[in-house]
């Protein structure tokens, strides 16, 4: 077995222990700080070097108040000193080429998920630098569920799309650790291996066995974890929904045909 060096071993440490943070004590986060993170985490992967994302920094609580809706009013959205927007953004590449005297055709799908996949992956290198700053934060998936009221709040132009959100700050105290499947869920060697129901009892057990998903079968009187997701999280209808919904915002930013 390879030991780990001593900065793989410090990476892992923090990431064993990273847990999403919804109360901040209030201190702001400067300028100066979110640029070094910004330009650090420009160092991700991207594709053909283009760079495809965009960050918008929300600040002003009016904005940061516009914001809250699309986000269900989630109170970190208005309770965060920083609400970081990550944009997929093929606007200034095109803008680009076309001050330049070449022929841009992004404005598809296939760019879409090109630029979204630049986007996330600049976000998540961010996430991990913020929070080895002592910065907490909490991704906020809502995103895409009702994308035109960020849109519309933050003068998205054709060819930008949000995808992720993160409310960010200084702690006020520690945040709890959410449970995660072991590797042996989502790890395949070779080839996809089809689950088994031997293999989902091993993988999910005990995640359905903690305490605290036991009462929250309870409160919301389902037979089984599984449930809760199905029928009262995530429903079909509002999967349909929200992904017409998703549809529209991105036909209306260019990124799919009328």
């Amino acid at each position: 077995m390879e030991t780990l060096t001593p900065t793989c071993a410090a990476l892992e440490q923090a990431l064993m222990q990273r847990a999403s943070v919804r109360r901040y004590d209030g201190r702001p986060v400067d300028d100066d700080l979110l640029n070094r993170l910004f330009t650090a985490a420009a160092r991700t992967q991207t594709m053909g070097n283009l760079q495809l994302y965009s960050v918008v920094v929300t600040r002003d609580a009016a904005q940061k108040a516009a914001l809250a809706p699309a986000h269900f009013n989630q109170p970190m959205v208005t309770g965060a000193p920083v609400v970081l927007t990550f944009c997929a953004d093929y606007r200034r590449t095109t803008d680009w080429c076309l001050q330049r005297k070449a022929h841009p055709g992004y404005d598809n799908f296939l760019s879409f998920i090109n630029a979204a996949t630049d986007a996330l992956l600049f976000c998540q290198t961010f996430c991990t630098l913020a929070e080895a700053e002592g910065l907490g934060l909490c991704y906020l998936g809502t995103t895409i569920y009702q994308p035109q009221t960020i849109i519309d709040v933050l003068h998205l132009p054709r060819l930008v799309m949000p995808v992720a959100t993160i409310t960010l700050g200084w702690p006020a105290g520690a945040a709890p650790l959410s449970d995660r499947l072991p590797a042996t869920a989502f790890v395949h060697h070779e080839h996809y291996v089809q689950p088994t129901p031997e293999s989902i009892d091993r993988d999910y057990g005990p995640r359905e066995a903690l305490e605290e998903n036991r009462r929250f079968c309870e409160i919301n009187h389902t037979e089984t974890l599984a449930q809760i997701f199905t029928d009262i999280r995530y429903t079909r209808e509002a999967c349909e929904a929200m992904s017409q919904t998703l549809l529209d915002a991105l036909r209306r930013q260019g990124f799919l045909a009328d």
